[in-house]
């Protein structure tokens, strides 16, 4: 009987014992992880009716001051903050509480995404970026294979 060798994949997690004792943090696949002081924002995607949907969940924030949404070189860029501050004064005392922080999420584009045409709407806590995909585009191109004679 012999042992075959398992192959690593693109991505494999740390070995606990190594990474307790490196106390240095696992190199994750870029765009994994936010930029520093900035938490990852949620979001689910699909493709209807020939455009890219991306949904991200921005519930108490305002989009016309709190949300930046751009296309640049094949990538979705999404920013928000969010800054909430309730108080509370009675003849008791006071409270206050507050939620801030800022969200991001970077997206590369699929083939055949347009940079122009991209909408962005926000309704009931969800922001929604529709991207024009022209299928034509997007598909595979067989490259034939030539012979020197």
């Amino acid at each position: 009987m012999s042992l075959m060798k398992r192959s690593r994949t693109e991505f494999e997690w740390p070995d606990l014992s190594e990474w307790l004792t490196s106390r240095r943090l696992p190199d994750w696949p870029e765009g994994w992880l936010p930029a520093a002081g900035e938490s990852m924002l949620r979001v689910e995607q699909f493709e209807r009716d020939g455009a890219l949907v991306v949904r991200a969940d921005l519930p108490g924030v305002d989009p016309d001051h709190d949300v930046e949404v751009t296309v640049s070189d094949h990538t979705l860029r999404i920013k928000a903050e969010r800054h909430q501050t309730k108080e509370h004064e009675s003849g008791k005392g006071y409270r206050s509480e507050f939620r801030y922080g800022s969200f991001l999420r970077t997206m590369a584009l699929p083939a055949g995404a347009s940079e122009d045409g991209v909408e962005a709407s926000y309704a009931d806590g969800v922001l929604e970026v529709r991207i024009p995909v022209n299928a034509a585009l997007a598909g595979t191109k067989t490259v034939p294979i030539s012979r020197p004679a």
